[in-house]
């Protein structure tokens, strides 16, 4: 719907490199540049942008395409709402399309225009006398000033069925923009449209640029669920945002303290600690342990002292480890999180137990211990298992000794024993791992699990035979230009894989227009995880050295001897396709 002069200049502004540099720590690598990838955790680069082709590629996870595709995926954005923002970087205009003139596409734009009016009337209800009256009383019970409630925006929904919905309508919100928004449901009895937040202290999640892109709310009783929070929307998804981190990112270059909940968050803001954040009802994820890793060296686990606090504090060690981050845990005496440390100890005491916060080994060391008496051989076998499963997990050689010699200590063991038993572990590990990788290297090989290109398993041969003629066309004007005057016998019928069959459709579609084939307009078209397919189909055939027409010739030939076998084997009429055939070449004719 954006005119094609438009996207091409917004790609030809938005250099690739700074881009993605703007998101990625990259290096030079000869005429590319590389780094760790930002969409999958990984200790080793495997990422490269290639600024010739201004395209990248994950070697890793398979994620790749052009600036607009990487925009997508970083941001979460849909098609469009990535040219916004591009254009909005490289400060081009876009004009308003047909689609928007008549409301069509709920944008993310429109998305946050709607949760600002949203937050306004939560805000206005909280301090209503009367309809904000237990919701004040509740925020008050919990020490918080006016100034923290007005500086994280609360407000309170009242417990009515429709009077945000009437409120959003009198906007000019319709039901079907509230319902994509996650602010109202339709019932499937009455077919109404109904409040989605009812009866609750109201928690706006705002991103880093200060837009309002979801809400959080609490139950003002003993109702459950206790928290509610916004699905995904155009303008949202929770696994990629962090609650505070707008306020945080100014103030985290030391570290960042990581809550359970908005409530641990506010309270330590409003103490003096302006770097925590929480995540958003789930427990953490690899996309925010990403998010932390590019504004801080170093996170602070602050999560309730219990059980499944702990379990959840482990989950989160592995996860910020893996992305390279330094890691320590706050161990909470007398409280069960910082809220009600803060309210019982002050904020002084917590700012030094910040600075006693245990690494992450030293934690899980103390819990194991606590766990087992090893005052009895049973208990200190089990402990000895249990802290040389941990140790097996660490690939620092270095960091292994240390962590080797301290259980010693601890289990009055010598350390010799514990290396002996971690170093079994980890040779039992390693045997595994390669062992997989043998099954993942011989089921790539035959294309099994391909979730993208589901049909490539049914006939390997013929998906290697597209991938080639695909590559081809995506790289060569002069190949794409044989194809369309029919130099080259090949039309989207001869494709076996359905994929392929598309991915050629489109190239050929754009090929016949009056500017020709674009890269970049194929984002319109396919989802992010596609792209990244492609682009290794052009980046595949980029490392070969014969990439001419007899290469293209002979992949099409290759291509229709097994459609023709598996047409023979499962007994299609063969008279079909060469009438399809046909009619193809005088749809060629008849376009000249």
């Amino acid at each position: 719907m954006i005119p094609r002069e438009v996207v091409e200049e917004i790609v030809y502004r938005a250099d690739i490199v700074d881009t993605i540099g703007s998101y990625v720590t990259l290096k030079r690598a000869g005429s590319n540049y590389g780094g760790l990838c930002p969409f999958h955790s990984e200790k080793t680069p495997s990422f490269t942008v290639f600024p010739a082709t201004r395209s990248f590629y994950c070697f890793g996870c398979g994620a790749g395409g052009d600036v607009i595709t990487f925009i997508k995926r970083v941001e979460n954005l849909d098609y469009p709402s990535a040219l916004e923002f591009l254009a909005e970087r490289v400060g081009i205009t876009i004009p308003q399309d047909r689609a928007n003139e008549r409301g069509e596409l709920l944008n993310r734009k429109r998305i946050y225009e709607m949760n600002l009016e949203a937050a306004k009337f939560f805000r206005n209800c909280l301090f209503d006398p009367k309809l904000g009256q237990e919701g004040m009383q509740y925020l008050k019970s919990r020490q918080l000033s006016g100034a923290t409630i007005k500086r994280f925006g609360l407000g309170v929904a009242p417990n009515s069925f429709g009077m945000l919905t009437d409120y959003m309508h009198s906007k000019g919100y319709s039901d079907e923009e509230l319902i994509k928004g996650f602010l109202c449901g339709k019932s499937q009895k009455t077919g109404k449209s109904y409040d989605y937040f009812r009866g609750r202290v109201i928690f706006p999640i705002i991103d880093v640029s200060g837009n309002i892109i979801a809400f959080g709310g609490r139950v003002l009783d003993d109702t459950k669920p206790k928290y509610l929070n916004s699905s995904d929307t155009p303008g949202f998804k929770k696994s990629r945002n962090l609650f505070a981190l707008n306020y945080a990112k100014d103030a985290c270059s030391e570290s960042l303290i990581l809550c359970e909940g908005y409530m641990d968050v506010i309270a330590l803001h409003a103490a003096g600690f302006s770097n925590a954040v929480a995540t958003l009802g789930t427990a953490i994820t690899s996309e925010q342990a990403r998010i932390m890793a590019k504004y801080t060296k170093k996170v602070i686990i602050s999560y309730d002292s219990d059980e499944a606090g702990q379990r959840a504090a482990n989950r989160a060690m592995k996860l910020l480890e893996e992305v390279g981050l330094e890691v320590r845990v706050l161990k909470m005496n007398g409280a069960k999180d910082p809220d009600e440390y803060i309210k019982k100890f002050g904020s002084e005491r917590f700012r030094q137990l910040l600075g006693q916060s245990k690494t992450g080994f030293e934690y899980k060391l103390e819990n194991v211990l606590a766990k087992h008496d090893i005052s009895i051989p049973q208990e200190k076998i089990k402990a000895s298992e249990q802290l040389c499963d941990i140790i097996a997990g660490v690939t620092s050689s270095v960091e292994r000794e240390v962590y080797i010699a301290r259980v010693a200590e601890s289990l009055s063991l010598t350390a010799e024993v514990i290396k002996n038993d971690v170093e079994r572990r980890r040779s039992k590990e390693i045997r595994a791992q390669r062992r997989k990788e043998s099954r993942d290297a011989m089921n790539s090989a035959k294309n099994y699990g391909d979730r993208i290109n589901l049909d490539s398993a049914k006939n390997v041969a013929a998906a290697s035979a597209e991938e080639a003629i695909l590559g081809l066309l995506l790289i060569y004007e002069e190949h794409r230009t044989a194809v369309e005057k029919g130099k080259v016998d090949v039309c989207a019928d001869d494709f076996f894989t359905a994929f392929g069959r598309r991915v050629f459709e489109e190239i050929m579609a754009l090929q016949s227009t009056e500017k020709g084939f674009d890269f970049s307009l194929l984002d319109e078209k396919f989802n992010s995880d596609e792209i990244g397919r492609i682009t290794r189909y052009k980046i595949g055939r980029h490392e070969l050295r014969e990439n001419g027409i007899d290469v293209l010739t002979s992949s099409v030939e290759t291509l229709k001897k097994e459609k023709q076998r598996m047409s023979e084997k499962s007994g299609d009429d063969p008279f079909a396709t060469i009438k399809r055939r046909q009619q193809n070449a005088a749809d060629r004719k008849n376009k000249k």
